[in-house]
């Protein structure tokens, strides 16, 4: 009879578990919309409904997410946590949630976002982090954010946005960026490109209006001319490397400098090789020797030529020149006789 009584309250507490709804929130079976909003919460209820959908935990006093935060509803697929008081979320917080499409942390007090907190969440579709205080966000964050199609980072401290996490939402359409304390300089012309394409694409966009520096502050992005903006500067390199690097180059062996960023050691290459002989100068050099011999020879071929000519005519006018005389003497001297022989 014991072991009877055991067994039902054990079933009894069970149902409970799986089918009640946490003090505090009010759970709407028909449609898995579970509200804990506005009570005071100080953490995230625990036995939640499995089957929720819909979550809402906005305007209370959470300060932090552990993680496997929602292990106990696999099957939510919106999930409101504005205006708490949040700071601090654990890389995975939002593990197992691999159904969820809307997730809104606006109003919160984030600094900054971990690459991995969103790598559970594949089939994310919106995100909003709006009214906080993040002054990054990371290069990459993972797959998710194929899918993403709604950005909302307004009203928070970013100076700059890299351009490869840009281009990692393939399927972006609204892109919100208002607010923030953008830093106009030429590290965020490869933004200023990506939003062109983007809204030639069919994009929306609230645009970026500069921060900083003081010329452009107030100025949309999107407005400013390529024009005006000069090239970053480079890099200055570390003088005991500079050193080696000169040294190397003098005995004709080019050393390259101990550098983790590749883009900083090829632009060290570039500027610290010594320059070689132009080759255009040798070219010359010796465009104009051979032009000289060839210019000597014909030269030589021409007086040999003439040379022949004329030994040539000498040699025929002597040889027409000895007969023709001959046969001429014996016609004088007829005439001669005859002038003689002439009356007086």
């Amino acid at each position: 009879m014991k072991g009877e009584l055991l067994l039902f309250s054990t079933v009894i507490v069970l149902l409970q578990v799986t089918c009640g709804c946490p003090d505090k929130c009010h759970c709407h079976s028909s449609t898995n919309f579970v509200d804990c909003s506005r009570q005071g919460l100080a953490e995230i209820p625990s036995h939640l409904p499995p089957q929720t959908r819909m979550l809402h935990l906005q305007d209370n006093q959470i300060h932090h997410l552990p993680a496997f935060a929602f292990r106990s509803v696999p099957w939510l697929m919106t999930l409101n946590l504005s205006n708490n008081s949040l700071s601090n979320l654990a890389p995975a917080a939002f593990h197992g949630l691999q159904y969820l499409q809307v997730l809104n942390l606006t109003q919160n007090s984030l600094l900054s976002l971990e690459s991995r907190l969103f790598h559970s969440l594949p089939q994310l579709r919106e995100l909003d982090l709006s009214s906080n205080n993040i002054s990054h966000l990371p290069m990459s964050l993972g797959k998710t954010w194929e899918n993403l199609t709604i950005l909302a980072v307004q009203q928070n401290r970013l100076q700059q946005l890299d351009r490869a996490l840009l281009e990692s939402m393939l399927s972006v359409r609204l892109l919100f960026l208002k607010d923030n304390l953008w830093n106009c300089n030429c590290h965020l012309l490869g933004l200023k490109l990506w939003l062109e394409k983007f809204i030639y694409k069919g994009g929306i966009t609230d645009g970026i209006i500069c921060g900083s520096p003081d010329i452009w502050k107030g100025k949309d992005l999107l407005r400013i001319p390529y024009e005006l903006y000069q090239p970053c500067p480079l890099p200055a390199p570390h003088p005991v490397s500079l050193q080696a690097q000169w040294q190397g180059s003098a005995h004709g062996v080019v050393l390259r400098p101990e550098n983790h960023n590749s883009g900083e050691r090829d632009l060290l290459e570039c500027e610290l090789k010594p320059k070689p002989r132009p080759a255009n100068l040798r070219h010359a050099i010796a465009t104009v020797i051979i032009t000289g011999v060839v210019c000597g020879i014909v030269c030589l071929m021409m007086l040999a030529a003439a040379i022949y000519g004329c030994t040539y005519a000498a040699i025929t006018a002597t040889y027409h020149g000895g007969p023709l005389a001959q046969t001429n003497e014996p016609g004088k001297a007829e005439a001669k006789e005859r002038f003689d022989s002439s009356p007086a």
